[in-house]
């Protein structure tokens, strides 16, 4: 029994995204795929480094080790969020031939990270 191309996209998850437009050239989807691997990489290292950091012990002042630890953990998680609403946004943009949207996280990141950074430095500064 064959499906015809609207079948397949009632099936397709997320139907907010796959119900609207048209299919894009493969190439670009699965350029929006890899990105939002590289995303989902990115925060399961922060989260990584979060627990290791509180795990290991280092000799690094309780407080500001925690500290550093909780803001790596809570940025690997928006990061997650992140990539997955930025994939569909990206997604339905290709489908509807419209301007890809801007993206943000990458200050965020930025910020989340050199606040660990002081966090820890003061920590072993303090210790």
């Amino acid at each position: 029994m064959s499906t015809t191309p609207d079948d397949a996209a009632r099936r397709r998850f997320p139907a907010a995204v796959y119900r609207r437009g048209v299919e894009p050239d493969a190439r670009f989807s699965l350029a929006n795929e890899r990105t939002f691997l590289a995303w989902i990489r990115t925060s399961l290292a922060l989260i990584a480094g979060g627990v290791a950091l509180e795990a290991l012990g280092l000799d690094i002042h309780p407080a500001f080790r925690l500290a550093a630890s909780l803001v790596l953990i809570v940025t690997g998680l928006v990061a997650a969020v992140h990539s997955w609403l930025s994939w569909m946004k990206s997604e339905r943009a290709l489908r509807l031939s419209q301007p890809l949207p801007g993206a943000f996280v990458g200050a965020t990141l930025a910020v989340s990270v050199s606040v660990v950074g002081v966090l820890v430095a003061l920590g072993v500064l303090l210790r």
